[in-house]
């Protein structure tokens, strides 16, 4: 066995160049592939129009196509490494960072949307009553751990949540964003 835990005996995995290769079942997989795709991107289209995009994603049909998509791409795979001893490393999703919005280089930036608006919620804590092996800094883990599970239920809800901070004394300064009081003074 490799380090992927697949078997490496046998000519597909061999040093030799494989002569003879029938690449008929390999097509057959790409064309079933490529069938759920077409399958895929109708369906969606299909409840796109009839819902938003939060339950567009959640919806059983939409659902059971991309497992359909993910079986495919895991049999493609397979037959690919048995067949001709390749790891193929076909769906990986990769842009250009001058292609994308998204990209890694984009990731400090502001939001390109005007709409996108800076909030707060802000705590007054005091420090534990009694003896406790809690301190003052641990309110940051907390409300970092609070943070992730908010951030996760405005995402689940449709938002776009380009950056959340953790802060200690004034809100998080989010570069592009300034609060409407800082604009007047």
């Amino acid at each position: 066995m490799s380090e992927h835990g697949h078997d490496t005996s046998g000519s597909a995995h061999s040093g030799l160049p494989l002569k003879g290769i029938d690449g008929a079942d390999l097509h057959r997989t790409v064309d079933a592939l490529a069938a759920a795709l077409h399958e895929y991107i109708g369906t969606a289209v299909g409840v796109r129009a009839e819902f938003g995009a939060h339950e567009a994603d959640e919806d059983p049909r939409v659902l059971a196509l991309e497992s359909r998509v993910g079986a495919l791409n895991a049999e493609l795979y397979d037959l690919v490494h048995s067949t001709l001893g390749l790891h193929a490393d076909l769906t990986s999703m990769a842009w250009d960072a001058d292609e994308h919005e998204h990209s890694p280089a984009d990731l400090d930036a502001p939001p390109a949307s005007d709409a996108a608006e800076a909030f707060h919620l802000g705590f007054v804590v005091g420090p534990p009553v009694g003896t406790s092996d809690v301190t003052m800094d641990s309110v940051l883990d907390l409300l970092d751990q609070g943070g992730e599970e908010l951030v996760a239920r405005l995402v689940d809800a449709g938002f776009d949540v380009v950056e959340w901070a953790t802060s200690r004394g004034e809100p998080a300064d989010f570069e592009g964003f300034t609060d409407e009081e800082d604009d007047d003074s």
